[in-house]
């Protein structure tokens, strides 16, 4: 048995150079700083807050009004980015105005999805499948230790009942490597779950302190979130539009404060698995459960319940469909389609609603 020992070692120092040598490519990057309120509003909150900026924002200046059970009026359809060409793109698209319908239906959008895609191409997110991925192998190298462990007793005991001489039973020799590798991969396991990467928090954090004296509603929203919304009927409308759009079996209360997306760094919203903001909402940069595009953002986007990724659509309550263009994706509140040549979130003035911007 005892040549079994040296080889219990040098597989479980394999193994856990390659989780933590992934742990640390994946989570590394060139990083540099936070550009707007929408990255900052992504880091800390994931795609959900960035949509809440966005209609602070309008309702702040009396473009949209949100009133009623949560219906959304368009008062002036302005839009000052791409972000709010998205809202009044879903709004114009959808057969009502349902205010969590129409989150819902730009979180998915282009304009959002997209702004995941870039911050994960400077390594301030890792991109979905690649959190999953890291996540998978962290587990299966910490599965692995578990289950050598009664495998090891078991050799113990047949090597006890075949030696003719006395020794340390071989469990107790192995010991210490199993539980080196099962720790060190539970504990990859927990970091590589977190979509934002220490430069990210970096980022965040400094964006927070360099813009703290902004005031406007949708600022104030990107960076503390809803708690902090200025308009008390508009923060309980957000609320209730956010446990509406909350997955079932989430668990997760409709909380204004931080969290969401595990926690991260700036605002809390720091690292968790389950794709959830911070007020509970699902987020739809990359379900877990649904397909991912590239962090890189040529590959696409992605969405839950219908989940998009390069070009290609699969079911989901929405009823979008996808063109094929440049690797973009778009799953819309209704009938929305997005044409093989038009980019969804361009500058230019096509659009995957049958308006215009």
């Amino acid at each position: 048995m005892d040549v079994l020992v040296p080889l219990y070692y040098l597989a479980g120092a394999v193994a856990v150079a390659v989780i933590v040598t992934r742990l640390v490519r994946t989570r590394g990057g060139s990083g540099g700083p936070v550009h707007d309120r929408y990255e900052a509003a992504f880091l800390n909150g994931g795609p959900a807050r960035v949509v809440d900026s966005a209609l602070a924002a309008l309702q702040s200046d009396g473009r949209i009004a949100v009133g009623g059970p949560g219906i959304v009026a368009v008062v002036r359809p302005t839009a000052r980015d791409l972000v709010e060409r998205a809202v009044l793109q879903e709004h114009a698209a959808a057969p009502h105005g349902a205010l969590h319908h129409l989150r819902l239906a730009v979180m998915r959008h282009p304009a959002v999805q997209e702004i995941g895609d870039g911050l994960a191409e400077r390594g301030l997110l890792v991109d979905p499948a690649t959190r999953r991925t890291t996540t998978r192998w962290c587990t299966v190298v910490a599965a692995t230790a578990f289950l050598l462990f009664p495998v090891s007793v078991l050799l113990s005991i047949v090597d006890f009942g075949t030696s003719e001489e006395f020794s340390a039973p071989f469990v107790f020799k192995v010991v210490p490597a199993l539980f080196v590798v099962g720790i060190t991969a539970v504990v990859c396991a927990s970091v590589a779950a977190g979509r934002i990467t220490p430069a990210g928090r970096r980022a965040v954090a400094a964006y927070g302190r360099e813009r703290g004296h902004l005031a406007d509603a949708g600022h104030l929203v990107a960076v503390h979130g809803l708690r902090a919304l200025p308009d008390p009927v508009l923060r309980e409308q957000l609320l209730a539009a956010a446990r509406i759009n909350r997955p079932r079996g989430s668990g997760r209360g409709a909380r204004g404060g931080r969290g969401g997306y595990g926690g991260r760094a700036g605002s809390g919203h720091h690292h968790s698995s389950s794709g959830a903001d911070a007020l509970g909402v699902v987020t739809v940069w990359c379900a877990d459960s649904g397909s991912c595009g590239g962090g890189g953002g040529g590959g696409g986007s992605s969405c839950s319940s219908g989940s998009c990724s390069s070009g290609s659509c699969s079911g989901g309550g929405s009823g979008g469909s996808c063109g094929g263009g440049g690797g973009s994706s778009c799953s819309g509140s209704s009938s929305s389609s997005c044409s093989s040549s038009s980019s969804c979130s361009s500058s230019s003035s096509s659009s995957c609603s049958s308006s215009s911007s």
